[in-house]
C-alpha cells in the first residue's frame, strides 16, 4: 500500500499540464523501473528526466519528484502524508493533487479536487454564487453549496466532460446534452 501510495502521488505530479496518455507512458516507463522511494532517491536526475520526458515541464517535476521523494524518505518514512496540509507542502504539489491524493491513497474525502476543467464548468454552469477567478476560490465555494457525498466523483465527471464537450475555447454547446440548463450555452 505504501509504494502504491507513493505512485499515486507521483502520476498526480506528473500528470499537471500533461495529457493522459503521456502521464500513462511516463509511469509505465518508471514503473518497469521499480517505481519506489528509494529507486527514484538512487536515480540521476538526467535519467529521471529521460524516463517522464515528454510530460508537461519535466525538467521542474524532476526537481519536484526528487525533493519531494527526499522529503517522504526523511520525514514520512517513505510514505505520503495523511493530510491535505502536510501534502500541499512537498515541492510540486498543490490542492487539486492534494485532494485528489486523499481521495485516492488514502479513500478518504477531504474536498473536492478543482482543475481548470472544473473551476472552467462550475462557472459557466453558475454552480458559484459568483464568478470565480481561480480554482481555490471556486473549491470553497463549491464545497460550501455541493453535497459532501458528491464530492469525490465530481472531478472525474466534468474532466472528462471538459476535455471532451466544455472545451475552453468553442465549447460543443450543440452536442451537449446539458444546453437547455446552462446559461453559458444559451448566451452563444
Amino acid at each position: 500500500p505504501q509504494v502504491m501510495r507513493y505512485q499515486v502521488l507521483l502520476s498526480l505530479m506528473l500528470s499537471s499540464q500533461t495529457k493522459d496518455q503521456v502521464t500513462s507512458a511516463a509511469m509505465l516507463r518508471l514503473r518497469q523501473r521499480g517505481l519506489t522511494v528509494d529507486s527514484v532517491l538512487q536515480m540521476d536526475d538526467a535519467t529521471l528526466g529521460r524516463i517522464i520526458y515528454p510530460v508537461g515541464f519535466w525538467r521542474n517535476k524532476v526537481k519536484y519528484i526528487k525533493q519531494t521523494t527526499a522529503i517522504l524518505k526523511q520525514k514520512y518514512g517513505g510514505d505520503i502524508p495523511r493530510t491535505v496540509e502536510e501534502l500541499v507542502q512537498l515541492p510540486g504539489v498543490g490542492p487539486k493533487m492534494a485532494h485528489l491524493a486523499m481521495n485516492i491513497a488514502w479513500d478518504s474525502v477531504s474536498g473536492i479536487a478543482v482543475d481548470t476543467h472544473v473551476h472552467r464548468i462550475t462557472n459557466r454552469l453558475k454552480w458559484v454564487k459568483k464568478e470565480t477567478r481561480h480554482p481555490e476560490e471556486a473549491r470553497v465555494a463549491l464545497e460550501d453549496w455541493l453535497p459532501r457525498d458528491l464530492w469525490r466523483e465530481i472531478n472525474w465527471l466534468l474532466v472528462g466532460f471538459g476535455q471532451q464537450t466544455c472545451l475552453p475555447v468553442n465549447p460543443r454547446c450543440n452536442e451537449c446534452l446539458n444546453q437547455d440548463i446552462c446559461p453559458a450555452a444559451k448566451r452563444r
